[in-house]
């Protein structure tokens, strides 16, 4: 018997009716039967072996961390000593981390064990996890479906009951959007209050580290360790870090946009699963408060916009010279660069360093990054605003269920608005989460997003727990 949810789990090592050992064997054995779905690049058979043996001793002893037995998948943007770091990408081919970020080495500290690092679209640029170099993810709740992206063989690990959590990475919905297609939780913590070191960047004011489990308990868990200041990261928050699993039953008032529920893009289903949340909210004693947003046309154009300048900035390092892919058809230095970068970046990556150098050229950064840098701070001011009158602001986490693998591969547009729920959060820094909220006629899952206040991670995650347990 595998136990899914981490609490239930420690409860049964605890007892001695299960141990380390056997989880991560049955975990290995789940990932084997489940290879088709093209969720980990590399398992890490032997050390989470050797690590589960390790740990069922501390628990013998009495001496086991807050995370004892925790078997998790890292998505491959996470360094890790020693071990592979790809970004799903071929300019990394080869490449191995010479130490362990810091949300990672956390992790390793209270006795968490890494089962192996998990496919992703390249560089995390994607929506769908169709664009790794290593082909694409497939949802275990319908084979030829997309499972979200960026973090989607994440999400599938979970869903597919292969570990007890991922560990992903959301720079505009790459956590939330997978784990809504996939029927699982996903949290992307406040910017800043997780340190970014060790996480392959792709657009820095944007990017945050967060987890994908079964359970908002297990997210909530994962944030206490992962939280917190940072010496190698000078933008982390050194707010103290609460106790996120000391959740609290309150009535609190809570938003949406009636523009979100009147969309033309939004599926049936999803909208009358919404509906229906947000009515059972009403009945359970929260306030409901319709709002208005204008500014919310602006959200995608600002996003992709200001990530794609970021993106051109931190991927200028992969260069061909100091490590990863080096072209061999290089007559001098100029050849080398163009040629190694051509080589091993995917189509989509640089379709967004193409675009981002543009954006970044003299002749268009004031018309362009500059404008969308102030329409950042209009939205963000608009959305503090919100939050002088609800508690949270919820909606559908995606505007459909999971579709078809290559359906809006060559519609981008259609592919950019899976993301427009998702992206609010990260333009504005805000907690958001997504948890599960029933199935579609065709047992698609539908997700149900939470945006909170900025560092209200504790009572966002009081609010979706109780949301979570009367399902």
């Amino acid at each position: 018997m595998i136990y899914t949810k981490y609490s239930t789990y420690r409860n049964a090592l605890l007892k001695g009716e299960t141990s380390c050992l056997e989880t991560v064997k049955q975990f290995l054995q789940t990932i084997e039967r489940n290879v088709s779905l093209n969720v980990f690049l590399e398992v890490y058979e032997k050390d989470a072996l050797k690590k589960a043996e390790e740990i069922d001793i501390k628990i013998k002893n009495n001496t086991q961390g807050k995370l004892a037995g925790m078997v998790i998948g890292l998505k491959d943007v996470l360094a890790y000593k020693d071990h592979g770091l790809q970004a799903s990408s071929k300019i990394l081919n080869g490449f191995q981390s010479q130490f362990s970020g810091t949300a990672v080495q956390k992790l390793l500290n209270e006795d968490a064990i890494i089962i192996g690092r998990q496919n992703c679209d390249e560089f995390a640029m994607g929506s769908s996890n169709e664009n790794s170099a290593f082909g694409p993810v497939r949802n275990f709740a319908d084979p030829s479906r997309v499972p979200g992206g960026s973090s989607g063989a994440s999400a599938v690990a979970v869903q597919a009951n292969m570990c007890h959590a991922s560990i992903g990475s959301d720079t505009g919905g790459s956590v939330r959007q997978p784990a809504s297609f996939c029927g699982v939780v996903g949290l992307k913590p406040s910017y800043s209050r997780v340190s970014r070191w060790g996480l392959a960047a792709y657009a820095s004011s944007f990017d945050c580290i967060g987890p994908i489990t079964q359970s908002v308990e297990d997210a909530a868990l994962i944030l206490e360790v992962i939280a917190g200041a940072d010496e190698y990261d000078s933008t982390v928050s050194l707010l103290e870090v609460e106790k996120y699993t000391d959740f609290k039953n309150e009535k609190f008032k809570i938003g949406y946009f009636e523009d979100t529920l009147n969309s033309e893009g939004l599926d049936i289903e999803v909208k009358e699963k919404t509906i229906e949340k947000i009515e059972n909210l009403k009945k359970q004693g929260h306030e409901i408060v319709p709002l208005s947003f204008p500014n919310m046309k602006f959200l995608l154009p600002t996003y992709y916009i200001l990530t794609m300048a970021e993106a051109s900035s931190n991927l200028s390092r992969y260069d061909g010279i100091r490590y990863g892919h080096r072209t061999s058809a290089a007559n001098n230095l100029t050849e080398l660069y163009k040629k190694s970068r051509t080589e091993g970046f995917g189509k989509e990556v640089k379709k967004r360093i193409l675009l981002g150098s543009f954006i970044l050229s003299a002749d268009y950064y004031d018309a362009y990054y500059t404008k969308a840098q102030k329409v950042r701070q209009i939205i963000k001011k608009e959305t503090e605003a919100f939050f002088d009158n609800v508690d949270f602001i919820v909606s559908p986490t995606t505007p459909t269920p999971a579709f078809k693998i290559g359906e809006k591969s060559e519609n981008q547009m259609e592919m950019f608005l899976a993301d427009i729920f998702t992206v609010h959060a990260n333009v504005v820094g805000f907690p958001s989460i997504s948890i599960p909220n029933g199935t579609t006629a065709t047992n698609l899952p539908i997700g149900f997003q939470i945006l909170g206040k900025n560092f209200d991670e504790k009572r966002m995650l009081s609010f979706a727990y109780f949301i979570e347990k009367k399902q």
